[in-house]
């Protein structure tokens, strides 16, 4: 495994539509296998093939597990939304855009068919930040950028004003 680049804001390769992948071998693997160390070392909750400079329709999104259990992480090749529903709007950020964060509109729950990394087609649903890191990461394989979907690029101080009052309603859960 080895860490990939990832592509920032203003390299064209972020705004071109992703190819079919169609053969599933080691060099897809390899893909694979690069895009989730370089997602762990990012810290990060979802990457996509573009955004490593690589046009094929592969997705990864990390869904955070609960206190007591390990986090998933979704492989996803040639992934579609079959199913949507809801609505949230909420802050959301990319590796692509370091230091940028929006408040976009998505679905509050995304039902997906993609396929795995044999070529086996699975589907997956996820709800809150997981169908918001689905929506974001589909968004990159047809070059579409959060800040083009955004209703709101937010500034520094609404950002820290934002989180500040989501820790104080964490707290008030917390309390009760």
């Amino acid at each position: 495994m080895a860490l990939r680049n990832i592509l920032t804001d203003g390299d064209a390769t972020l705004r071109k539509k992703s190819r079919t992948v169609t053969e599933f071998n080691k060099r897809l693997w390899e893909l694979l296998d690069d895009m989730a160390e370089t997602l762990f070392e990012a810290n990060g909750l979802g990457l996509a093939a573009p955004q490593v400079g690589v046009l094929r329709r592969v997705a990864l999104v990390l869904e955070p597990g609960a206190e007591d259990e390990d986090d998933t992480l979704f492989e996803l090749i040639n992934p579609e939304i079959i199913e949507i529903s809801g609505e949230q709007d909420g802050l959301e950020g990319c590796l692509s855009f370091p230091g940028v964060w929006a408040l976009v509109k998505r679905p509050m729950r995304v039902k997906l068919r993609a396929q795995d990394r044999n070529g086996e087609f699975f589907e997956v649903e996820g709800e809150g930040i997981t169908a918001r890191a689905f929506c974001h990461e589909l968004g990159h394989l047809e070059g579409q950028v959060f800040t083009e979907v955004a209703h709101k690029i937010l500034s520094q101080e609404e950002l820290e004003k934002i989180i500040e009052e989501q820790n104080k309603r964490a707290g008030e859960v917390e309390s009760e």
